[in-house]
């Protein structure tokens, strides 16, 4: 597993996201430059560092509709909104689109962008965070290991049936995939990440998470 530097991580990682969103303030401002206005819905926002649905938008805003009746919305006041980094396509507010380049790593002269990236350096500063990092490290090297060793003992207990060499070969698989999808819960890989280390789409993982 590749160890990421706690010098390095930026506000992608999950930890870190966390961290600068504890300041009341920023989450604030950027609650604002996402909704645009204050509406009183149910609102789950997902921001990822890749295209999820593969349309080149930095925004995919989802609402209940009836599947039978398109134009029927349920009305419940429940929206899903994706928030893609890597989107081409001119479809969010120019200060949307500074954030969501910070996310991509590409930093700019954004005010807000800037505040963001002054709180990560200071979080990078605590070392008390520094330290729950590392524990959260060391607690996915132990699942990495936990991982292999099921997936051994699951191939074992196949191969019994189905011939040892496959069962091995598959109960390594789903140990893997377990293992990976738990580092992507933990933000310690991305799903693009982790769907080359599996060999697989980053749409067939995202099924698993």
């Amino acid at each position: 597993m590749k160890m990421i530097k706690w010098e390095e991580i930026g506000i992608s990682d999950d930890f870190m996201f966390g961290k600068v969103m504890q300041n009341p303030r920023l989450c604030k401002k950027l609650l604002e430059t996402i909704l645009g206005i204050e509406i009183e819905k149910s609102v789950v926002i997902f921001i990822c560092p890749f295209d999820v649905f593969g349309k080149n938008r930095c925004r995919y805003t989802f609402e209940n509709l009836c599947l039978e009746e398109k134009n029927l919305p349920l009305g419940d006041g429940t929206t899903k909104i994706f928030l893609n980094a890597s989107g081409t396509m001119d479809d969010v507010s120019p200060e949307l689109k500074s954030f969501l380049d910070y996310v991509a790593g590409k930093k700019n002269d954004d005010s807000f962008v800037k505040e963001l990236d002054e709180e990560v350096r200071k979080v990078r500063e605590s070392k008390e965070w520094r330290r729950d990092y590392m524990t959260l490290l060391m607690r996915d090297q132990e699942n990495i290991e936990k991982g292999i060793k099921i997936g051994l003992e699951r191939g074992l207990e196949q191969g019994i049936e189905q011939g040892l060499e496959q069962g091995i070969e598959k109960g390594l698989e789903q140990g893997k995939l377990e293992m990976i999808v738990q580092l992507i819960h933990d933000g310690v890989l991305t799903v693009r990440e982790g769907a080359g280390r599996l060999h697989m789409s980053e749409s067939d993982l995202v099924k698993y998470l």
